[in-house]
């Protein structure tokens, strides 16, 4: 079988918190007894997008597991090719697909410079349909916005827009197996596009859901709760299954 760790929303800044918890995630993954195929995370690597946040980065998230990172709305693009990647600054999308054995793992930029909302632009979409023409493997696609609406009003107003043409595309791949998705700090399930979209819980805090309590109107993530995430599990039946965990700081 297949196993992805899918992370999300680490948002490494100069404080020790965010620090601890990515660090907290990575020693446990790194204390596990196999090898995972990948570990994947779905963008706000950096708070700020600065160089010296995705220089800690980098330090953070090397693991003996193949590491795969696309950004977030709070990433920036150049700093995060040059600081993180070790590529060109370059502003355009960070469009990355990885090769595993028997697993494709296709990862969009869904980041819109300057803005809080996600959308796959038409540079993006091409990359992906040339990615998935050539895949012999089945194929996770991986991007920082959820393309639907997961019921949580502040996410949904910053989620992936203009999704309809990622669904159009997604019709004519067969080996599409599901979307992956971070941004709304919180382990969600849902469908798109007749295919399972799976959401990682956020490392540096958890969102609050629209019927938990909370103390005033702005008060729209707990702190308290340990960081988390999810394992994505692909059978020889093709099957894809996610368990979700929490890990102690």
């Amino acid at each position: 079988m297949i196993v992805v760790a899918h992370l999300s929303d680490p948002h490494i800044d100069s404080e020790q918190r965010s620090i601890e918890r990515t660090r907290a995630v990575m020693t446990y993954l790194e204390g596990l007894p196999y090898d995972l195929d990948a570990v994947l995370v779905t963008g706000d690597i950096a708070d700020h997008g600065l160089p010296s946040e995705y220089e800690e980065a980098r330090r953070l998230l090397t693991s003996r597991h193949p590491v795969l990172v696309c950004p977030g709305n709070h990433d920036e693009r150049g700093a995060f090719r040059e600081h993180l990647l070790g590529l060109p600054a370059e502003p355009g999308p960070v469009n990355q697909v990885h090769h595993g054995p028997g697993l494709t793992l296709a990862l969009c930029d869904s980041s819109v410079p300057g803005k809080d909302h996600g959308h796959l632009d038409d540079e993006t979409l091409t990359w992906l349909d040339d990615v998935l023409e050539k895949a012999t493997t089945p194929v996770l696609v991986a991007f920082h916005h959820p393309p639907v609406a997961l019921n949580m009003p502040y996410v949904d107003g910053i989620r992936m827009f203009d999704e309809q043409r990622l669904a159009e595309l997604s019709t004519r791949h067969l080996r599409l197996r599901a979307f992956l998705a971070g941004h709304a700090h919180t382990p969600a399930a849902t469908t798109f596009a007749g295919l399972p979209l799976l959401v990682a819980p956020g490392v540096v805090s958890t969102s609050r859901l629209p019927w938990e309590r909370r103390a005033h109107a702005e008060d729209h993530v707990h702190l308290d709760l340990p960081p988390a995430l999810a394992f994505h599990v692909l059978d020889a039946d093709g099957r894809l299954t996610t368990h979700y965990r929490s890990v102690t700081v």
